[in-house]
């Protein structure tokens, strides 16, 4: 397992808006989540442009890079990376649009609910 470095926006593949950085730290204060909680950011198969955005409070695991940001402990597959380098994560809390957005420049398409993207 890595070590957890301390990140830049130039270190990290996926960053944050302060928006999207004010309702991750508030999950983490609340009940959800266990001490040892990191963030994780990542992709799956699937979905109906070929690859879903992973984005849930989870354990490290063996092939995970360890990031701190800002204060929120954030891991990621070592292979994902590749397809989120570059992404800002937004949190809109609107009447029309309320979680999480994913702006990826790496998406070739992106499915109309947003979560789902082919590169």
């Amino acid at each position: 397992m890595n070590d957890i470095l301390e990140t830049t926006e130039t270190t990290i593949p996926v960053t944050f808006t302060d928006n999207a950085l004010a309702e991750i730290k508030r999950i983490l204060a609340s009940d959800q989540t266990t001490p040892d909680s990191f963030l994780r950011v990542g992709v799956n198969g699937g979905g109906c442009a070929g690859m879903t955005y992973i984005m849930a409070f989870d354990k490290a695991a063996e092939n995970d890079n360890q990031y701190l940001y800002q204060g929120v402990p954030m891991i990621m597959n070592k292979a994902h990376g590749m397809y989120l380098i570059g992404m800002q994560v937004d949190y809109q809390d609107g009447l029309n649009s309320r979680g999480f957005i994913f702006i990826n420049p790496n998406a070739k398409s992106t499915c109309g609910c947003g979560t789902s993207f082919s590169v």
